[in-house]
């Protein structure tokens, strides 16, 4: 399942800035498959936070995963010299997908994994068997 698709990243950034990062031919047009790289980058990273918390994968999309999948397929599309808008949008992406994997924030509609319930182990030691009293007499 991926979280965004070419039309959600054109929704958000527009054509012309996908044409820019993704066009290597200078064919004018988006390349969908460098954008269908940085889109599955992007859903790998996510699973690689949700995992810890979710069963994936995940029934539906919710807004929020779709969100954070555009801006970080969006920061992945740029080799080198990441505008600093673009690197802070992706460090404030992955700040949430580490807080949803803490449990700090909770994804909603998503079904979390069973947790075991806390066990605590007891140990029983029978008395000793060596003691200063039985040992009297030995030399």
């Amino acid at each position: 399942m991926t979280y965004a698709t070419l039309p959600d990243m054109v929704d958000r950034f527009g054509e012309t800035e996908l044409v820019q990062r993704t066009d290597r031919v200078d064919s004018g047009t988006i390349d969908a498959v460098v954008l269908d790289r940085a889109l599955a980058d992007a859903d790998a990273e996510i699973d690689s936070y949700l995992a810890t918390r979710y069963m994936l994968p995940l029934a539906s999309t919710p807004p929020v995963i779709n969100r954070l999948a555009c801006e970080i397929a969006r920061y992945r599309l740029f080799d080198d010299g990441v505008p600093e808008t673009i690197r802070v949008r992706y460090q404030d992406a992955v700040s949430l997908l580490k807080r949803l994997s803490s449990g700090d924030v909770v994804l909603a509609g998503a079904e979390g994994l069973a947790v075991a319930g806390v066990e605590t182990a007891y140990h029983a030691f029978s008395p000793r068997q060596i003691t200063d009293d039985s040992m009297r007499g030995f030399a």
